[in-house]
């Protein structure tokens, strides 16, 4: 006898064996029972779902000589000819083959005959969406005033692409993914016909790679027995498809917690040089983590076997030491790594960077990472471990020279005022003042602009550089460091003229040339000698105005 592959070995036969759509099957024999038999149908839902099967059964009952309930006998003279495709009266039509104008002009000519033994023909239309549009056209008359034996059934996996004149005109069934667990119970009615052993989870794998459909499940069933060797266990099932065990992912994210990437990165090295698909693995990762989420969130699926079970308590566990922010953000994370690898030439690498990331949070540009920052900030808050800026010796350079200037002004004023204590002079919050590392000099930061032009475009700000050199460099006042800029380059100002923007500035000038420097930012023809004036050192201006013995400079 001719090997049967086992989807088309355990094709359903009558309604009842159709898994998992009994809102469809219900409505149907309704329908035959009380003889309201619609003349058009549209059958829609994703791939092995079992369509075409319904609509083949559907066929034989509506013209069955002997129905047995509402269901086709499959005994009787009629059904035997359909099944075997003997008899004209129902006809399979592929149209991804079949969709021009001339082969719908074929099925309006015939569908003016009677049946020539049942009491309907039966015309199935699968892939329907398939059809060009000279060909929807040329069926929609046909739809609109159809013979009293003709029954149109359509099917399609994507109603989307259907014109709406052609679904007005049909009932609409939708068929649902099928349930793992109605997905399970159909393998294991299989296994035992064929006095296989199995394990429950090797089962569950299978269902679960099926996505709900029942015919790439028995295909996935027929390709583990094959490999199998009298019994099927979850090894051999996880091995076949390539899929990575939980026992891995549970080990992976557990690095993720502990972030040592590290160790995280020979796991994933070790998994990709026994064969693991770089694609799949991050599938499964991205998979065991939503599950986490839900746990996390008590949110439980059916029960399966005792292992599963038992796998499903260590999963509960590990998903209490995560909060739900990070496990989103992992989610996030290697579902944008799975779109980059796709494309990839190296997509390890892609998994590796997004696994490293993962580890450490902080490192990261996003509002994730921002979140994990001050996340870690406020732990290290709570438990009084951060370590705040040395700003005390700045303080005390600033508070021994005010000193110094208070010893001579009393030396000089003979003893006039008393000069207070440090710890009298020191305010409740002393502010940090920025001390330069070295004296103010403009001839050492004119001679240097060029490294501090140099050293803003290595850090990747080539904008402020460009703006920068349309400026010249005019004069120091006090700490104040004027750049001015020729008539027509105000937008250049403006661009700069920001505090973000000259603080950064300012920063790269002492680390070239160690003086910490505020700038002005002027323009040379209209506002130059205004800011001058307005920045005019206020010691200058003292000696134009106080008689020369009534004053002494004191350097600090």
């Amino acid at each position: 006898m001719t090997y049967q592959a086992l989807y088309r070995k355990w094709r359903p036969k009558v309604f009842e064996d159709v898994v998992g759509q009994d809102h469809i099957t219900t409505t149907l024999k309704n329908q035959i029972k009380s003889q309201n038999v619609s003349h058009a149908y549209l059958f829609s839902g994703t791939r092995g779902t079992g369509k075409t099967s319904t609509a083949k059964i559907f066929a034989r009952a509506v013209n069955c000589l002997e129905p047995v309930g509402n269901d086709p006998c499959n005994e009787c003279d009629v059904c035997r000819g359909i099944i075997t495709e003997n008899i004209m009266d129902v006809m399979e039509i592929d149209a991804a083959s079949n969709n021009g104008v001339d082969h719908i002009r074929e099925i309006r000519e015939n569908v003016k005959y009677p049946p020539s033994k049942g009491k309907y023909k039966v015309y199935i239309i699968d892939e329907v969406h398939m059809l060009s549009s000279g060909a929807f056209n040329a069926l929609l008359k046909t739809l609109e005033e159809p013979p009293s034996h003709i029954i149109f059934i359509l099917a399609t996996t994507e109603p989307h692409k259907l014109p709406a004149t052609i679904l007005s005109r049909c009932q609409r069934f939708d068929f649902k993914p099928v349930k793992i667990y109605d997905i399970i119970g159909l393998l294991a009615k299989i296994c035992n016909s064929m006095e296989l052993e199995y394990e429950e989870k090797s089962l569950r794998v299978i269902a679960q790679n099926g996505k709900g459909g029942l015919r790439d499940s028995l295909s996935i069933l027929e390709q583990c027995i094959s490999f199998s060797n009298g019994k099927l266990t979850y090894e051999e099932v996880v091995s076949i498809l390539g899929l990575t065990n939980e026992e891995v992912l549970m080990k992976l994210l557990n690095c993720i917690l502990e972030k040592d990437s590290s160790e995280a990165i020979k796991l994933i090295q070790r998994l990709i040089l026994e064969g693991k698909d770089v694609q799949l693995l991050i599938k499964d990762l991205i998979a065991y983590i939503r599950q986490l989420m839900l746990l996390k969130m008590k949110i439980y699926d059916e029960e399966g076997s005792e292992d599963a079970t038992e796998i499903k308590k260590m999963m509960e566990k590990q998903s209490q030491d995560f909060n739900e922010q990070e496990l989103i953000r992992c989610i996030y994370d290697l579902s944008e790594a799975e779109a980059k690898a796709k494309y990839a030439s190296q997509p390890q690498i892609i998994l590796e960077v997004a696994i490293v990331g993962l580890c450490n949070p902080q490192t990261s540009q996003s509002i994730e990472g921002l979140l994990a920052r001050i996340e870690e900030l406020e732990k290290k808050l709570e438990s009084g471990m951060v370590a705040t800026p040395k700003v005390e010796s700045a303080y005390r350079y600033n508070q021994s020279s005010s000193n110094v200037n208070q010893q001579q002004k009393k030396s000089r004023d003979g003893g006039i005022a008393a000069v207070k204590s440090e710890e009298e002079g020191r305010p409740s919050n002393p502010k940090p003042e920025r001390v330069s590392t070295s004296p103010l000099d403009f001839k050492k930061i004119k001679s240097k602009w060029a490294d501090v032009l140099e050293m803003i475009r290595q850090n990747k700000k080539a904008q402020i550089k460009a703006f920068l050199m349309e400026g010249s460099l005019e004069d120091l006042r006090g700490d104040t460091l004027i750049i001015g800029f020729k008539d027509g380059f105000g937008f250049h100002r403006e661009a700069l003229d920001k505090e973000k923007t000259k603080d950064y500035i300012s920063e790269v000038i002492n680390r070239v040339t160690g003086q910490q420097v505020q700038l002005s930012l002027v323009m040379e023809t209209d506002n130059y000698s205004n800011n001058k004036q307005k920045i005019e050192d206020p010691i200058d201006k003292l000696k134009e105005i106080l008689p020369e013995e009534i004053y002494e400079i004191v350097e600090d």
